[in-house]
């Protein structure tokens, strides 16, 4: 049954007709999920209190979700359900614009992306599509016209709140692992960090399409916020479970670079989404990231890594993803 599209949407099937036959379906029974999942949920209010003990089991709490999961939940987190609404009601307008102006290169200062060019398989390909924005453009007028201040203005407040909780999350796993420093990471760049708005529209195809292919995240940390309809899927002992979608809650993962830094005391996880066949689907990421000449180092020798900087681990994954179709991640620098 061919998907149907409204002049929104990406022309997916049209534009990839040789990935998108009834004989490429994806059958691999290694993606079946086990069933759903709740990480750790860990409510951050504790970290604001004068109670040293209560404190220092929220301390605790945010290591050991890291440590053995990689993935954990925050509530009480200083983030409004409010913005965040407003800024999901943003999101769905700047997506109901049409394709062909969205795909513009001229429009918002070529942010947006969409599919997997790259893909030869349906398995490396990406049914979604997303506005990219490094969160210095963001605090700049420059690419936003009127039509789209209000966006800018919400994107803003979001990518401010974000950026604080990374911080303070990122500092808190770093001094786990006795790092002293006054911020972690310490040369977090506003040209580097993004803000990423996910659309995952509804896909009759196969109901294994992935709207967003397995990977690790190429950052240090990750701040996400999803809708209510799921689909977001992580690796938990090898096996694939579904992350419950909590609408209280935004979900952080641990990134390649943290993992790095760590000598793998930290996982950066497998995940993926699931394009669902009924609904369109949203998510809001915000990707704590170093400047490009940041070497990311270790927490301590020897190190399991060769000595990279955020910009050639970066032009890395970008020359693996091209030559291959996936990215290779972190195994490329191994000693």
């Amino acid at each position: 049954m061919p998907t149907t599209y409204s002049e929104s949407d990406p022309p997916f099937t049209e534009c990839f007709s040789a990935i998108f036959s009834e004989s490429r379906k994806i059958h691999n029974h290694e993606d079946e999920v086990l069933g759903e999942s709740e990480p750790p949920l860990i409510d951050l209010e504790n970290l604001k209190g004068k109670n040293e003990k209560e404190r220092q089991a929220c301390i605790e709490a945010i290591t050991k979700a890291s440590l053995q999961w990689g993935f954990f939940q925050v509530v009480n987190h200083g983030i409004s359900h409010e913005l965040l609404a407003q800024m999901r009601r943003e999101q769905k307008k700047i997506f109901e614009i049409p394709f062909e102006k969205k795909v513009n290169s001229r429009f918002l200062n070529d942010c947006y992306r969409w599919g997997t060019p790259t893909a030869t398989s349906l398995e490396q390909f990406s049914w979604s599509e997303a506005f990219q924005f490094p969160i210095e453009t963001i605090s700049g007028e420059d690419c936003f016209s009127r039509e789209f201040s209000s966006l800018r203005e919400v994107m803003e407040k979001v990518a401010n709140a974000m950026s604080e909780l990374a911080g303070i999350l990122a500092k808190i796993l770093a001094e786990n692992l006795g790092y002293r420093g006054h911020n972690f990471p310490e040369n977090s760049n506003k040209n580097t960090c993004f803000l990423r708005l996910n659309h995952y529209p509804k896909c009759t195809f196969s109901p294994k399409t992935f709207g967003l292919t397995p990977h690790t995240d190429s950052d240090f940390l990750t701040i996400l916020h999803q809708d209510e309809v799921g689909g977001l899927h992580m690796k938990k002992d090898f096996k694939w479970v579904a992350v419950k979608p909590n609408p209280n809650a935004l979900i952080v993962n641990i990134g390649d670079l943290f993992q790095g830094w760590s000598n793998d005391i930290y996982k950066s996880v497998i995940h993926k989404v699931v394009a669902s066949e009924k609904v369109d689907r949203y998510s809001i990421a915000y990707f704590l990231c170093p400047s490009y000449e940041s070497i990311i180092g270790s927490c301590k020798e020897p190190s399991l890594y060769k000595t990279f900087t955020f910009g050639e681990y970066k032009n890395q994954v970008q020359s693996d993803v091209k030559e291959n179709g996936q990215k290779v991640g972190l195994s490329r620098f191994l000693r």
